[in-house]
C-alpha cells in the first residue's frame, strides 16, 4: 500500500533555501505543492493548496512568521506547521509555543534534522486534530443531552410522564417525523417557553 506523499508548502524570503528545502523534501518524496516568499503568499497558497505541512521562516518581509502562523490558526489552516529561523532566542520559541505550532528549526537546516522533525510535526499535529474533533463530538453529545433532559422535564411537568415515558414520547417523536431528537427537545422548549 503506498502512503500519499505528504504536500508541502516552503514560506521563506530567501530563494535559495526555498530551493535547498524542496531539494531535500523532494528526494525523500515529499510533494512540494507550492512557495512563499512572504507571510500573505503562504497564507493564500495555503487556502488554495491546503497542504499537510507549513514550512516557514520566521523573519519575512510584510508579515513575519509568527503573525502568519498566528493568522493560519485563527483562520483555521489544518495543517502542521514548523518554523526555521536562524534565531534560537527564548522569545521565539516562546511564541511558537504560545500559538500551537507544531515544530521549530534553527536554521542551517540539514536532511537529518529536517526529515524526523517534520514527521514528528506532522504526526503530532494529525493527533491534536483528532482530539479536538473528538472533544467536539462529546461536548456537541453533551449539549444534545441536556436540551433533550430539559423538554423531557417539562412533558414530564405538562402531561404527567413518567421519565420513561417522556423519552419514549421524543424518540417516536423524532422517528416518525424523521427529525432529530435534539430538535424536536428544542421545539418542545420553545412551545413550552424555555
Amino acid at each position: 500500500m503506498n502512503i500519499p506523499a505528504l504536500r508541502v508548502v516552503i514560506a521563506d524570503d530567501e530563494p535559495i533555501t526555498r530551493m535547498d528545502l524542496k531539494e531535500m523534501l523532494e528526494e525523500k518524496g515529499y510533494q512540494v505543492v507550492g512557495e512563499a516568499a512572504d507571510g500573505f503568499d503562504a497564507i493564500e497558497l495555503c487556502k488554495k493548496q491546503k497542504p499537510d505541512l507549513i514550512l516557514m521562516d520566521i523573519k519575512m518581509p510584510l508579515l513575519d512568521g509568527l503573525s502568519t502562523a498566528r493568522i493560519m490558526m485563527e483562520e483555521d489552516v489544518d495543517a502542521a506547521i514548523v518554523l526555521l529561523t536562524a534565531y534560537s532566542e527564548r522569545e521565539f520559541i516562546d511564541s511558537a509555543k504560545e500559538l500551537g505550532v507544531s515544530g521549530y528549526l534553527v536554521k542551517p537546516i540539514d536532511e537529518k534534522s529536517l526529515i524526523p522533525s517534520i514527521e514528528l510535526a506532522v504526526a503530532r499535529h494529525q493527533e491534536v486534530r483528532r482530539l479536538q474533533r473528538d472533544m467536539a463530538k462529546v461536548s456537541e453529545r453533551l449539549e444534545n443531552r441536556s436540551i433533550i433532559e430539559k423538554a423531557k422535564g417539562r412533558i414530564m411537568e405538562r402531561d404527567g410522564l413518567s421519565e420513561q415515558q417522556a423519552y419514549d414520547f421524543i424518540r417516536k417523536l423524532s422517528l416518525t417525523k424523521g427529525v432529530s431528537m435534539r430538535r424536536i427537545a428544542e421545539i418542545i422548549l420553545m412551545q413550552t417557553g424555555s
